[in-house]
């Protein structure tokens, strides 16, 4: 097969979607067969470390096209379907719930990975613009494509009820977490991280953009019921939501025990995992959380919230709390900190239910997929 794709976030992102093409691209070609080929098609963009690994570790068999012109935007919306049919793609995949607005004219077949609706679900989160520019081109993505790639259930029946798309056309694929979460970390490097970004010596973890979506101030607020001894770290973006935090912790007198890293090294993050106690992860809505499958298999024993998909990412053997009930929060952090036997049990039960999102399973989904669209 030869396979076209959308690469600008995977050239331009740090995290997010940049992460899932990347990694995407990476299970492909560590799983593909010896005549597969890809090509990823970028506007001009600062070339991330983790790209540039995949295109000097699997060269030839992926190859990234940059467009550098002044009208890159433009090509990526219309010029790049000629291009990947001039260079004998037979699918054109869309890594970030965009498709080419003319790719239904194509002979190609084509592919659309849809991460969420929740500017739709919760559009108080967003600009009314970008609410508007988001919901005509996931719209025509999911309308055009030959096959849509939800990366949750929830996220399938929000594109089914939001879009009328019918459900057959749409596959749910779980994306997994780099394999870096998964290894032992030794005493040193947790050491050397520790004493990089100052972690306390016993704390509850929460990654995420620090935005009002998130939720991470029900986890400062349920401090007050959670053993002194006990920290917080949030890693994430700030955002204006950020200083709500700020004030909140400076208001209750939780300087000592709040620490927010912003900017932290991707490298340094499976040793902040590792040495947490709990993760916490109280967002309102989300299209899949990838950081619960981290903390899962970092062994870390995970507490999130009720409401959109993140039973589906935690499992069963999590603890989900309603995201707007602060006792709720604290009294489930205190089980696990308190309950040995439960804190043993979950972590087992994590590590065993956090396999099923592999590199492998991810990968040999998506060449099902595009097989099913060439036969």
């Amino acid at each position: 097969m030869k396979i076209a794709f959308d690469g600008k976030r995977a050239v331009k992102n740090g995290t997010g979607l940049g992460n899932y093409s990347r990694y995407v691209l990476e299970s492909l070609c560590k799983h593909a067969d010896a005549d597969d080929k890809f090509v990823v098609y970028s506007p001009k963009g600062r070339m991330n470390a983790w790209m540039q690994r995949i295109m000097d570790t699997f060269s030839p068999q992926i190859r990234l096209v940059i467009n550098s012109s002044v009208f890159a935007s433009v090509w990526r919306t219309f010029g790049v379907t000629k291009d990947a049919e001039n260079d004998g793609a037979e699918i054109f995949h869309g890594l970030s719930n965009e498709l080419p607005l003319n790719i239904a004219k194509s002979k190609m077949k084509s592919v659309v990975t849809i991460h969420d609706l929740i500017f739709r679900k919760m559009p108080e989160c967003y600009k009314f613009i970008d609410r508007k520019i988001y919901d005509y081109k996931f719209r025509k993505a999911a309308e055009n494509a030959d096959m849509v790639i939800a990366v949750s259930e929830r996220t399938k029946k929000d594109i089914v009820e939001l879009y009328n798309i019918v459900p057959a056309k749409i596959k749910v694929v779980y994306q997994g977490c780099d394999a870096q979460f998964a290894k032992e970390i030794g005493e040193d490097e947790k050491a050397r991280v520790s004493q990089k970004y100052n972690l306390p010596q016993r704390y509850i973890l929460n990654v995420g953009s620090i935005e009002t979506r998130k939720n991470a101030l029900q986890i400062v607020r349920a401090l007050k019921d959670i053993d002194e001894a006990i920290s917080l770290v949030i890693v994430g973006r700030r955002t204006k939501y950020a200083a709500k935090i700020d004030e909140y912790v400076k208001s209750n007198g939780l300087d000592a025990r709040v620490t927010v890293i912003s900017g932290i090294d991707f490298k340094d993050l499976p040793a902040v995992y590792a040495q947490a106690e709990v993760f916490a992860y109280p967002s309102f809505y989300e299209g899949f959380g990838i950081p619960i499958v981290e903390a899962l298999n970092a062994g870390v024993p995970v507490i999130a919230a009720t409401g959109s998909c993140l039973e589906e990412a935690g499992g069963a053997s999590s603890i989900y709390v309603n995201p707007t009930n602060d006792k709720e929060m604290s009294d489930a952090i205190n089980r696990v900190l308190t309950d040995s036997g439960l804190r043993a049990k979950m972590i087992a039960d994590g590590k065993v239910y956090a396999k099923r999102f592999s590199e492998e399973q991810c990968s040999r989904e998506i060449k099902e997929i595009y097989e099913s669209l060439i036969k």
